[in-house]
């Protein structure tokens, strides 16, 4: 498994090449294709899932006041709000060398497991809770600091997600409506009650989450090329509101 170096990009550079390096392991030989990334927007960003309806997840007026862009990942689950303190990750698994990976509900379990021992091994009382998400245990009950997603192919499958250490909750409060689909831990509560951060420095957090999935091999070798491409054919923020 390869380490790609953190890369400062855009909103739609970002979730472009997270396509592009799933799309390039397809045609890769088996065992030869996996990588793990970390990235971070400095900018917030208001990121779809693949089958989510804006009008029911987003709060577009507020969107626009704060000139913040809407854009719509490859992947299924939740919207999220992205920015400075919210930690992405994304994993490219072989589904062919990992059988286990086929299994939908293992292939979440995988990924959580690791992500979940990378915040025990800094002292968080972090647990997984609902279909794909991590939850902190507080004093109000479980709090979710990190929600996922995956994009599965023939033999690979895309695993990402977030992190909050340091993010503005108030701003993700504010931009997100109550999403329609909710984990029964969640006990309808609002985003300001449901969501925590992890009690950790970026740095801390960074290093305890790539000890998570070493050995790794640390490489600058990406897609740049073909991820702009997709970038600016498919994730361009333009118009966007003809484009959700």
């Amino acid at each position: 498994m390869n380490l790609l170096d953190e890369l400062q990009l855009p909103v739609t550079q970002q979730l472009a090449l997270d396509e592009c390096l799933l799309l390039a392991a397809e045609g890769a030989a088996p065992g030869t294709a996996e990588s793990f990334r970390l990235w971070e927007l400095d900018a917030p960003a208001v990121i779809l899932g693949r089958g989510s309806r804006w009008q029911e997840e987003v709060d577009v007026e507020a969107c626009l006041q704060a000139s913040v862009p809407i854009v719509r990942r490859c992947s299924g689950g939740a919207t999220v709000v992205g920015g400075p303190g919210c930690l992405f990750y994304s994993v490219i698994l072989d589904r062919h060398a990992r059988p286990e990976l086929r299994v939908l509900d293992q292939a979440h379990r995988f990924v959580l497991e690791r992500l979940n021992r990378g915040l025990q091994s800094l002292g968080c009382d972090s647990h997984i809770a609902g279909t794909s998400d991590l939850a902190l245990a507080t004093k109000v009950g479980l709090q979710k600091v990190s929600g996922n997603s995956l994009r599965l192919r023939r033999d690979h499958l895309l695993y990402h997600g977030t992190l909050l250490y340091d993010a503005n909750l108030d701003q993700i409060a504010s931009l997100l409506r109550t999403p329609p689909r909710q984990p029964d831990y969640r006990d309808g509560r609002s985003h300001a009650r449901f969501l925590t951060q992890l009690p950790v420095a970026g740095d801390r957090l960074r290093e305890a989450i790539i000890a998570a999935w070493s050995p790794l091999d640390s490489t600058d070798d990406w897609p740049q090329a073909d991820s702009l491409h997709l970038a600016n054919k498919k994730y361009a923020t333009d118009d966007w509101n003809h484009r959700l």
